[in-house]
């Protein structure tokens, strides 16, 4: 489905070029799911951790929060109308700020958890517009029309990306046939490069940028491939081809070792590619279709992936090295995962919030507890910002003391 900003989730980025103050906020500091967390639970009380606050006036979404200098930030649609979200971190509300026309189809919400840089919100409507907000005022500083400035159109399920920025460089994939990827400048919205890549239309995907034997790289999954682009010239790479029937591919791919491990649901799952020292070309080490998350995507830790299928509903522990299945349970429901201090944190589409321990042959169930506050899906990924546990869904944002004593 969507990448539903879900997620598809939240903490401080440093960009590759090192300037702190860019916050490419989804899946933590490096978008693999990794919260750089200390001092937090083992296990919780018998009824889950401490919920110190719920807001339950957010309008429609996917999104995750985002926190910067004592303040939240998150997205809802209120009507048809998009807004941004400015918060207390004891969850008051500040003030919220409309920027356009939001997604109203099948799944209506928000899709794009907010970018920030100093004073400056970056976001992508479902309905492929690009804006920049000053937050100061909630005043639009520009905005782009992803589909007409750059020939392309709208999928199934609305325009679905959480932008990255490098210094003054904002990436996006629009999807057009001539103007595939893009670079703009993020302080007028001005086409920097553009890449005609395969071709393929924008598949859910928000994109890595990854510093490869000191080359700055720029990773995406497309419709129907994975494609890498020299982040500074947008020069294509190389691109390894990869569809389902459906063309969602809304899991980040995730680097590790000079390796690229890309997948995306419906029975197709995922493979493992090996990079060249110079990041030209790429080998496929093995693939795997069993572990097939739609829009959960995985933790890598110790030498093993860790997630739960779509099609295939279970979760999966495969060898890093090898692509085998070392364990797999349905103990809970497939959904989203993090992790912070060796152990996971799982959100499962029927609302379990779980902490499990991975061991040698099974995952241990530490603590679980459900979620009944909000609406709609449960597909907002997970964050974790200075002990607390935040957990989207729909109308409703929780935040859960997990922090010990």
């Amino acid at each position: 489905m969507k990448k539903l900003s879900l997620t598809l989730l939240t903490v401080i980025f440093l960009s590759c070029t090192g300037e702190s103050q860019v916050f490419n906020d989804w899946r933590g500091p490096d978008r693999d799911g990794y919260y750089p967390e200390t001092n937090l639970l083992k296990e919780w009380p018998e009824n889950g951790p401490e919920m110190k606050w719920a807001f339950e006036k957010l309008g429609k979404g996917f999104t995750s929060p985002v926190i910067r200098n004592g303040k939240l930030y998150i997205t809802g649609m209120e009507g048809d109308i998009g807004h941004v979200y400015i918060m207390t971190l004891d969850g008051e509300l500040i003030d919220k700020y409309p920027y356009g026309i939001e997604d109203s189809g099948r799944y209506p919400g928000t899709r794009s958890t907010p970018t920030i840089v100093e004073d400056l919100l970056y976001v992508a409507s479902g309905e492929g517009e690009l804006i920049c907000m000053d937050l100061n005022n909630g005043n639009i500083k520009w905005k782009r029309d992803l589909f007409s400035d750059f020939d392309s159109r709208n999928i199934r399920w609305g325009f679905t990306e959480n932008l990255i920025i490098d210094g003054d460089m904002l990436f996006c994939s629009p999807g057009g046939k001539k103007h595939n990827i893009v670079a703009l400048n993020r302080h007028t919205g001005r086409l920097i490069w553009s890449s005609e890549g395969e071709g393929g239309l924008s598949a859910y995907c928000s994109p890595l940028l990854i510093n490869h034997n000191g080359r700055k790289m720029l990773v995406t999954h497309m419709q129907s491939n994975v494609i890498a682009l020299d982040a500074r010239t947008g020069r294509m790479l190389w691109s390894y081809p990869h569809s389902n029937f459906r063309n969602i591919h809304p899991n980040t791919p995730i680097y590790h070792d000079n390796h690229l491990y890309c997948v995306s649901g419906y029975g197709y799952g995922g493979f493992l590619l090996k990079l060249s020292s110079d990041g030209e070309s790429v080998t496929k080490v093995w693939e795997n279709s069993t572990l097939d998350p739609k829009m959960g995507s995985v933790i890598i830790k110790d030498g093993y992936i860790y997630g739960s299928g779509d099609r295939n509903r279970r979760w999966f522990c495969l060898d890093w090295e090898t692509g085998e299945i070392t364990y797999e349970t349905r103990d809970i429901d497939k959904g989203n995962v993090i992790s912070a201090e060796g152990l996971l944190y799982t959100y499962t589409e029927r609302g379990e919030l779980a902490l499990l321990e991975p061991l040698p042959g099974r995952f241990r169930i530490i603590s679980q507890t459900n979620i009944t506050l909000g609406s709609d899906q449960h597909w907002a990924h997970l964050v974790i910002n200075d002990g607390i546990l935040y957990v989207r869904r729909g109308n409703a944002l929780m935040a859960f003391d997990i922090r010990r004593s």
